[in-house]
């Protein structure tokens, strides 16, 4: 690990972004090629590791997000915390616009939303973790573009754990979305794409991050609020309430505390 953390602060922040989420990328598509050994999906299993998905999502937005957004900002009390108020509110006002324009289906094929199209159930529900996932990439590129730009509280271990925790968390978001779409009738080929495709999105996230706080050096607070607001309202609206819906709630709140518990050890530990 720390040979990792030595060849990323030698490199490029874009280029060390970008392979960063391209590691978070690859463990999506590691969690959907799940789908070619596996005929069914347990509901009891996948609402654990969705519960863990949220436990992680919730953990970075405080550890790696908004408390080093604080630490950097100028001024005391409460000047020193209105970056990242003002930033964590556009970033769930961000998500929630996109959650009602983006058109996409929920991982139970009963709830969709956004504006109405004839696209096919398997689209809707791809972009649905692709929303997720945007988020995602843009809160380890905002890291990374920190880390660069020299903000005193962004170190390129809490980059890294950052990216280890989102890439454990993508791993079962990839099974999330290719099981069910095997499920539906597609071939083990088909759903496995669709599960993978939906992480793309993440690189790209992840280098615009990189670049806007290296060129707007600023806004490196209200970024690192932003990602993590985006990230609670994803958690809140979408990775919760699919948890909620079976007799296994449980099983993902217990998710839910070891995906927190891991992500916390990730980033102290790391950062």
């Amino acid at each position: 690990m720390e040979a990792v953390i030595a060849y990323l602060e030698t490199i490029n922040p874009i280029l060390a972004a970008l392979y960063a989420t391209l590691f978070t990328w690859l463990l999506t598509a590691l969690g959907a090629g799940l789908v070619f050994f596996f005929k069914t999906m347990n509901r009891a299993v996948l609402d654990g590791m969705l519960g863990f998905t949220g436990g992680v999502m919730v953990a970075a937005s405080f550890w790696s997000l908004l408390a080093p957004g604080i630490e950097m900002s100028p001024g005391e009390g409460f000047v020193k915390v209105i970056p990242a108020a003002v930033g964590f509110f556009l970033g769930a006002l961000f998500i929630f616009g996109l959650d009602k324009v983006l058109p996409h289906l929920h991982i139970n094929f009963k709830e969709s939303e956004g504006i109405q199209t004839p696209w096919r159930r398997t689209t809707l529900l791809t972009l649905a973790i692709t929303l997720h996932n945007i988020p995602e990439g843009l809160a380890v590129g905002v890291l990374f573009g920190g880390v660069a730009a020299g903000f005193e509280g962004a170190s390129i271990g809490g980059a890294v754990a950052l990216a280890i925790g989102i890439g454990l968390q993508n791993f079962p978001e990839g099974f999330a979305v290719a099981m069910p779409l095997r499920r539906f009738g597609l071939s083990r080929r088909k759903s496995f794409m669709y599960g993978q495709a939906s992480a793309i999105v993440e690189p790209i996230a992840g280098v615009l991050g990189a670049w806007a706080v290296l060129t707007f050096q600023p806004i490196l607070p209200y970024a690192l609020a932003f990602a993590a607001g985006a990230m609670i309202f994803v958690v809140v609206e979408e990775v919760i309430p699919e948890t909620q819906l079976d007799d296994f709630t449980d099983i993902a709140t217990l998710g839910f505390i070891g995906g927190f518990i891991v992500m916390m050890v990730l980033d102290v530990g790391l950062g």
